[in-house]
């Protein structure tokens, strides 16, 4: 794979993420995803579209006013990639969370699998 697919498919799951309603995080999770793709990270481990929306959601929900940013570069080798990313404050640019990504793609160049890792978290989190 070439560095403008890992950084499609790492575009693909930031409009996911980004996504502010129903229909467009369905659409965007089909995107990025493959049907059986999964999603792990410290607070949930799911497959396929439906349960990869409802984490995304929950976030959301979580964490309203927030969009998830990529900080610094994609990296990609074979069918991975890794990369890092930050919860930014659309109102004033706080960053209280960030963490960083290791996704396999498909032959298609959707995700098939995410392994989630959270870097800085709230104190109250």
């Amino acid at each position: 794979m070439s560095q403008s697919q890992y950084e499609g498919a790492v575009n693909r799951y930031f409009e996911a993420w980004n996504a502010v309603d129903a229909e467009a995080r369905g659409k965007a999770v089909a995107a990025a995803w493959s049907e059986d793709g999964s999603y792990t990270d410290p607070l949930a481990d799911v497959r396929g579209h439906e349960q990869v929306g409802a984490v995304i959601a929950a976030a959301r929900e979580q964490f309203p006013g927030f969009e998830f940013r990529l900080s610094g570069v994609v990296d990609g080798h074979h069918d991975t990639a890794r990369f890092s990313w930050e919860l930014v404050s659309v109102a004033d640019g706080a960053a209280p969370v960030a963490g960083s990504d290791v996704i396999t793609l498909a032959e298609d160049g959707r995700i098939r699998s995410v392994l989630g890792f959270l870097d800085r978290v709230p104190a109250t989190a």
